[in-house]
């Protein structure tokens, strides 16, 4: 089962921060879409990765994830 994380953040620098995390972490780029206009990330990733995709999302002080 998989799950949508999403998460706000309060700059461009912090998306693409993010996004660089991500995908250094080894998270394939086609499950990682960024919003520019939201400032959001969305991730969809398995159930079980989930508390370790949230640890990166975490670092870049997110406004809010849901």
């Amino acid at each position: 089962m998989f799950k949508t994380i999403t998460a706000t953040y309060d700059s461009e620098t912090a998306l693409t921060n993010v996004v660089d995390d991500l995908i250094n972490d080894g998270l394939s780029r086609e499950k990682v879409f960024r919003d520019d206009k939201l400032l959001q990330i969305k991730v969809m990733v398995p159930k079980v990765e989930e508390s370790g995709i949230n640890e990166i999302l975490k670092r870049h002080s997110p406004i809010n994830i849901s």
